[in-house]
């Protein structure tokens, strides 16, 4: 059943006022937002501020008050539940030996953002610059910075680099994390890479912790940070359980949407603009499920033609990975939380302060790096977390939950290649909104990606063969040492290769309708009243984790519906 929200604990400001707008028929609304994600949380919040506009926001997921969703390491249990999960499924891929992938998404309040590692990245100075010098006036670092600060509460208070007062707090761990991470940034040290302090600071490249979105030991996101202080406005309205199944147009103008509440179908008109933030699957196949996109593929699903937008579901992105697992000498998480009593002193530890290992990620440490001279940025994205599953290796379609740790004292390394040059697509099976588009990854159909694979297949070696961390490892447990060639690293890889779970670019921001979907300001081309606001979006995926980008986008995107309608 839905829940509509309209009212929460905080009152709206006493100097609040709701002018005109409120004589409105009750389902038209200034503005309407598909998806309560990390995009969209952000949006409800910056457009429903001045008071003066009515916001709908629809999600087509449920309530994030679960404690599986606000104990931050919960999202083990989350992973591949539908009550929380899209649970995509892409199609083959060659490049992982025919394989499908599990794609887990969030549809729930928060989005992904209720799902993730928490981990909070911004990215590489030039992963900005280059969308800027694409043909995206306004993208640059230097424009998107003061965005980044905008929504931060970092605890390390205000900087050149950092914001404090704002809605997502940005914590430290170094006081937490496993004792084997500081092995690890030593062996990283030992090679010659340098240790960071603070990956979106100054330097942003060598091994360091990760700062993680959690505020007092609860998951912080978008939801929590966004959406529910801004809940007590009265000219803000939340309804869950409601699928979007088509963009309402006049024309080539967006006038509201159409959706599945309860199994009873509704619509909801808007004076000003339909704002798309479903995501890097969701959104390009609303616009597809309305007739915007490519008119052949449209025919062919038998979706009434409204704007040939060739780009719609092209481009897609995202970050692939690999882990390596090595048998420990010294006690590692398997050790904390496999055994019962383990998980029983976590969950006393964590009620009594927040803290332990219930508290934060298991994705603790990391590292940006060059494989080989000659690179202008770091190519490679490495991960370390004390803990080890292998259940990630299981089939697609066996349901799995990562809350059993491996039965022996393990850690894990795994790696992605920072910036991947091969792209895939989003595209609607029917013109039925229930039914899941298919997701065609192109995994390593470009020679830069191979060569990311092996170089960081070998990178991960050398860290773990290099003291202090190699005076802990018993042995390589997976792939296992007979792995070496290059043959056999891709067979390898194939076999247990996986996403990151950073799906992006495709309605991607630029110049030309031809080859973009939005242009700079986020307004779909050649279409008025429509945006999108996302990670579909990026012109390419940035070189970290994309919760961060996202909430960015959609910082600065607020500003632009708000100037525009203005």
């Amino acid at each position: 059943m839905h829940r509509l929200f309209s009212v929460a604990a905080a009152p709206p400001p006493p100097t609040q006022t709701h002018p005109a707008p409120y004589s409105q028929p009750m389902n038209e609304y200034d503005y309407i937002i598909v998806g309560a994600g990390s995009a969209g949380c952000v949006l409800a919040n910056r457009l429903s501020a001045s008071g003066k506009d009515r916001v709908l926001l629809l999600e087509a997921g449920g309530s994030d008050r679960s404690p599986l969703i606000q104990v931050p390491l919960g999202y083990g249990l989350t992973f591949s539940d539908p009550k929380y999960n899209w649970m995509y499924t892409t199609e083959p891929d060659a490049a992982l030996g025919g394989r499908t992938s599990f794609w887990p998404r969030g549809k729930v309040l928060g989005g992904s953002s209720s799902l993730n590692a928490m981990v909070y990245m911004r990215g590489q100075h030039a992963d900005y610059d280059e969308w800027r010098d694409a043909g995206n006036p306004g993208w640059g670092w230097s424009d998107v910075l003061p965005y980044f600060k905008k929504s931060e509460d970092h605890v390390w208070g205000a900087s050149e680099h950092h914001g404090a007062g704002g809605e997502l707090t940005v914590s430290d761990f170094a006081d937490q994390v496993h004792p084997l991470c500081e092995r690890f940034l030593q062996a990283g040290e030992a090679l010659g890479y340098g240790r960071t302090a603070d990956f979106n600071g100054a330097r942003k490249e060598g091994f360091g912790l990760w700062q993680m979105t959690i505020r007092k030991g609860v998951r912080a996101s978008t939801s929590n940070a966004f959406l529910r202080p801004a809940m007590g406005r009265s000219n803000l309205t939340v309804l869950t359980h409601a699928l979007v199944q088509r963009v309402l147009l006049q024309g080539r103008g967006a006038v509201g949407v159409e959706c599945v509440v309860d199994g009873v179908k509704q619509q909801f008109k808007s004076r000003k603009e339909v704002i798309l933030c479903g995501g890097a699957i969701n959104s390009p196949q609303l616009l597809q499920l309305s007739g915007v996109g490519d008119a052949a593929l449209l025919a062919a699903k038998g979706v009434p033609l409204a704007h040939h937008l060739p780009a719609v579901g092209q481009g897609l992105q995202d970050h692939l990975c690999v882990s390596y697992f090595f048998k420990s000498k010294v006690p590692t998480l398997n050790n904390t939380l496999g055994p019962w009593y383990g998980k029983v002193w976590a969950g006393i530890r964590y009620a009594l302060d927040r803290k332990g290992p219930l508290g934060m990620s298991v994705n603790q440490a990391g590292a940006f790096v060059r494989s080989r001279p000659g690179l202008a940025q770091p190519n490679l994205h490495l991960y370390f977390n004390p803990i080890s599953y292998t259940a990630n290796t299981a089939p697609v379609g066996k349901r799995f939950q990562l809350q059993n740790p491996d039965p022996f004292a393990a850690f894990l390394i795994s790696f992605n290649t920072c910036r991947p040059t091969s792209r895939g697509s989003v595209q609607v099976q029917s013109a039925n909104a229930q039914d899941k588009p298919l997701i065609t990854t192109n995994f390593l159909t470009t020679e830069h990606d191979r060569q990311d694979i092996v170089e960081g297949a070998r990178m991960v070696r050398s860290i773990a063969a290099t003291a202090p961390l190699a005076d802990v490892v018993q042995s390589e447990h997976l792939p296992g040492a007979d792995v070496q060639s290059e043959a056999a690293i891709f067979a390898d890889f194939a076999k247990r290769g996986g996403s990151v779970y950073h799906a992006s670019c495709t309605c991607a921001m630029g110049p030309d309708a031809a080859t973009s979907v939005v242009d700079a300001r986020l307004r779909v081309h050649g279409m008025r009243r429509l945006r999108v606001i996302d990670a579909s979006v990026f012109p390419a995926v940035t070189s970290g984790n994309t919760n961060a980008p996202v909430i960015m986008v959609a910082e600065k995107g607020a500003d632009m519906v708000l100037a525009d309608n203005a």
